[in-house]
């Protein structure tokens, strides 16, 4: 990691969308296209834990992810290193017998890549989109979150247009559908409890209501040519759905001060900067330098 590698400015474009609420609804989605490719699939099902325990891995995700974008240069570099230590090791053989290893290339940018997409993705649905100016700012920021996790310049598309021409590309050719497709796709339906002990009476009438809307956000925001090779229906009537859904959301969020709109995200981030066991050298204001 070199010195003019450089996490996330406080205020800049990455700071205000990438954490924004609205962009967590789109979360699924992008796990979903991640395991679509065939080594981040293989990896998933050889060596993760999410099978067995959905909710822990969630928050073990976004601490990490809040971690990079929003808890400054020291923390970024140190979780971007840890990140590498932990996927070094996982490599393998997938059901189809091709050869894997977590840190290839092409599987690790596809991750990122869904990362750049998400929150732009939201903003359209969910909001009013990103202004071009913004756009170009907000990607050259994740292309600087990408060299921080450890890509390369020639990884990474110089700018949004190329970007876009590569992630069309990547749906095209590189996607599939695999086991992690329908772990993932079969813990939206039905979703873990988070907690042993919570009572199924509060939680499945909660899950029903909240899975509905996940599959319904997932589905209907995959690239449609994916949505077909992975055989997930999508209705006129489903599409009107959603298109309420994202109204409802649009007005909720109108209401809320766009600052506020990051205030979950910054919180995880400060737990995961400052809580016991961290670096104190790490613990700094947030977005610090």
């Amino acid at each position: 990691m070199t010195s003019h590698i450089r996490a996330p400015r406080r205020g800049g474009a990455v700071w205000r969308y990438f954490g924004d609420a609205r962009s967590t609804l789109m979360a699924p989605q992008l796990l979903l296209l991640q395991v679509s490719h065939p080594v981040v699939g293989a990896g998933v099902a050889d060596h993760s834990t999410f099978r067995a325990e959905p909710w822990p891995r969630l928050i073990r995700t976004l601490l990490s992810l809040t971690t990079v974008v929003y808890g400054g240069q020291e923390a970024a570099t140190a979780e971007a290193r840890r990140l590498i230590r932990v996927h070094t090791p996982m490599k393998g053989t997938d059901s189809a017998g091709r050869r894997y290893h977590a840190l290839n290339p092409e599987a690790y940018h596809w991750v990122h890549a869904t990362l750049v997409k998400g929150p732009v993705d939201a903003q359209r649905l969910f909001g009013k989109g990103m202004p071009e100016e913004e756009l170009e700012e907000y990607y050259r920021g994740m292309r600087d979150v990408g060299r921080v996790w450890g890509l390369k310049d020639h990884h990474l598309p110089p700018d949004w247009p190329s970007f876009v021409e590569y992630y069309d590309e990547m749906v095209a050719q590189r996607l599939e559908h695999n086991q992690s497709v329908q772990d993932v796709l079969d813990e939206l339906a039905r979703p873990a409890k988070p907690f042993r002990r919570l009572p199924g009476l509060i939680w499945w009438p909660f899950a029903r209501v909240a899975a509905h809307y996940a599959l319904l956000v997932t589905v209907g925001t995959l690239p449609p040519e994916l949505r077909e090779r992975l055989h997930l229906n999508w209705s006129k009537r489903q599409e009107r759905a959603l298109r309420r859904f994202a109204r409802l959301v649009r007005l909720l969020t109108a209401l809320v001060p766009p600052p506020l709109r990051i205030t979950l995200s910054l919180a995880i981030a400060y737990w995961a900067t400052h809580r016991p066991g961290t670096d104190p050298a790490a613990r700094r204001p947030l977005g610090a330098w």
